[in-house]
Formats: structure tokens, sequence, C-alpha cells
């Protein structure tokens, strides 16, 4: 079994993906960063329960440091984006590219992401991030659309059968006044 990187928002998407990963012969590593999470409480809030998630089906979970000022450096000029506009690419590169470097410094040759189980964001997006961060750090990034296949659904389901917490925005502090 081959070890992959998989950066995960929260445990409802992170459900389906590991499953899938292990299906198909990879040991998932759960990496979280996801800086562009507003307020800090429902950073927290998924977080805990990805890792408690993580911890019940005995796999790997890291996390980074929560750096909101750097994803608000990125975007700024971006604010008023849409949901699968630019500003979302600015963010999957951020999260991805720590990930891949995640991925480097513990001599992990794969990594992927969480994000495409979501019918809220761009697949192809996600795919060209990847590709992006695979030629700039030297890490193969795994093209999963996880949503195929009813991913969302199981993904949603699983979440369902273990009580877990299921938030009502992205995650930015922008979608939150996109969803009001």
């Amino acid at each position: 079994m081959k070890k992959i990187v998989l950066h995960a928002c929260c445990a409802p998407c992170a459900s389906y993906p590991i499953k899938k990963l292990i299906l198909d012969n990879y040991k998932p590593v759960v990496f979280f960063y996801n800086p562009n999470i507003f307020p800090y409480k429902e950073y927290k809030i998924r977080k805990d329960e990805l890792k408690l998630y993580c911890q019940k089906n005995d796999i790997e979970f890291y996390e980074d440091d929560y750096n909101i000022k750097e994803f608000y450096r990125l975007t700024k000029g971006f604010e008023a984006e849409p949901e699968k506009g630019a500003r979302c690419a600015i963010c999957f590169n951020l999260r991805l590219k720590r990930t891949a470097e995640f991925a480097l410094k513990n001599n992990i040759e794969y990594f992927t992401t969480t994000l495409s189980v979501s019918p809220h964001k761009d697949f192809n997006m996600i795919l060209e991030q990847g590709k992006i961060i695979e030629n700039e750090i030297g890490i193969k990034f795994l093209e999963y659309n996880f949503k195929k296949q009813d991913g969302f659904k199981i993904s949603r389901q699983i979440a369902k059968e273990n009580n877990m917490y299921f938030q009502q925005y992205c995650g930015c502090e922008f979608s939150i006044r996109r969803n009001k």
C-alpha cells in the first residue's frame, strides 16, 4: 500500500475519499491546512471533527498552522469573486502547495484533495492547481474527482451515520457573505 497525502477541509468531505483511497490500495495520510476558514471557532470545529474521525478509523492526521493573514494577503482584491471564481483558484493553490510540501518533507510521492467531492467546487480548477503544484514541487497530484459515482452523496451518508458536524458554507469569510 502506497502512502498518499490527502488534503482535507473537513470530516464530512474526507469520509468518502478516505474509503475510496483505501479501496484503491493507498494509505491516506490526512493533512489539514485550511487558513481560509473563518472564524477561528469554525476552523477549530472542523479540525477537531476531522481529527476525531481519523482517530476512530486509524488514519494518520496532521495539521499545519492556521494563518488566515496569508489567505487574506493572497486573495486581496478578489474578495467579491463568486464561488468557483479566481479567489477559489488562489485558495486551492495555497492549500495544495502546502500539502505537496508536506508530502515532499515526509517522502510521500502522491497527494490529492477532498475538495473535489463537493459539487460547489470546480474540479477542473482543482485539477489545474494540482498540476501546477505537481510541476513546481515534484510530487505527483492524483486526479481524483471524488464527487463521481455519488461520492458527495456517500460522504454525506457516512457523515450522518457518524453524527458529524455539517458546515453551512465553504469556509472563507467571503463565502459566508454570499450565503446570507
